[in-house]
């Protein structure tokens, strides 16, 4: 595997520590450019010297400065992610047989580097569709105007509890977006949500990502085909709550997220988000470029596994930092 020195998140990571934490990597030694090396920890926490494959134990090397570490974590984390995409190996290898029950963990009977492991067990995230994955309610705004005459702005969606915004009752609400539903608005006229893509195809290196949606189960046909040619292969289950709907019974998005092992929860209803919360599931509360009025909820923000991100990227630095400074269990 061919390493670059300056392309080393630690090299170029290394000023920003305190002197007691750059001891730590002294005994790596000057990087080679094809050398291979491992940041670990021997016995009483003192520094193992290089080993092959790069395998990077940050938690116990800073044990004795987490507190330090963890202000720094949300800065470094993004550009260790970023870093780790110029790795690459100069010719193919051959995948060596398993020697032991370690599903895939080795290759060429050595172990796997950061690289191509990142995480031992993946956490999982949950992420919603509408609003954090597609544009669903510029749509669905814009065929209530052309259906029924009824001109709001976007803007004017102060909570996502529509019959309020249309002032009609809750069951014609329930209507009207239903008839959205078959409609090209609804088929045709939702679209990724920038940043999305790439975030999510990065990310799937840490995490194991599901979707859990509140769709209501009539649209799932629909939803899965649409979430499979934006985002192809990204999600490894998609869980629908079948809220507001007509028929059938509906699931909470905690209850969904409990079941899944869900540690983190990427949504833009504030509703959910408390929900989410209050069952100990860390929450990314998505309101993108700070455009979308439902979710100015400030007493939300008081909550502590609560975080408002107003971009795609926003939310991949936290993850990133929540992950490498092992704040989720």
């Amino acid at each position: 595997m061919a390493f670059s020195a300056r392309n080393d998140p630690f090299s170029m990571q290394l000023h920003a520590f305190p002197g007691d934490q750059r001891r730590c990597f002294q005994s790596i030694g000057k990087l080679d450019a094809l050398g291979n090396y491992n940041a670990g920890v021997g016995a009483g926490g003192n520094c193992k010297e290089p080993a092959a494959g790069l395998n990077l134990s940050i938690k116990s090397c800073f044990e004795d400065s987490r507190r330090t570490w963890d202000k720094k974590a949300r800065a470094f984390a993004p550009r260790l992610a970023r870093d780790l995409e110029i790795i690459s190996y100069n010719e193919p290898q051959k995948v060596a047989e398993p020697t032991t029950d370690t599903r895939g963990a080795y290759r060429s009977g050595n172990p796997l580097d950061f690289s191509d492991y990142p995480l031992r067990n993946k956490i999982t995230v949950a992420v919603d569709v509408d609003e954090v994955l597609g544009n669903f309610v510029s749509a669905l705004n814009k065929f209530i105007a052309d259906r029924y005459s009824l001109k709001r702005s976007v803007s004017e969606y102060h909570v996502y509890e529509f019959f309020k915004i249309w002032n009609c009752s809750r069951q014609e609400a329930d209507i009207r977006v239903h008839e959205f539903f078959k409609s090209s608005y609804f088929k045709k006229g939702i679209h990724p949500i920038p940043g999305a893509q790439r975030a999510l195809h990065r990310l799937s290196r840490f995490c194991d990502l599901s979707v859990v949606t509140s769709r209501q189960n009539v649209i799932k046909d629909h939803t899965i085909e649409w979430l499979e040619k934006y985002y192809p292969g990204l999600f490894q289950e998609m869980h629908f709550g079948n809220h507001f709907a007509l028929h059938g019974k509906s699931r909470p998005k905690s209850e969904i997220c409990r079941l899944l092992g869900a540690k983190i929860l990427i949504d833009d209803n504030p509703r959910y988000a408390v929900e989410c919360a209050q069952v100990g599931i860390r929450v990314l509360l998505f309101d993108y470029k700070n455009s979308y009025p439902w979710c100015k909820t400030e007493s939300i923000d008081k909550h502590p596994l609560v975080t408002r991100v107003n971009n795609w990227e926003e939310a991949e630095q936290q993850i990133a930092a929540w992950i490498f400074s092992s704040t989720i269990p």
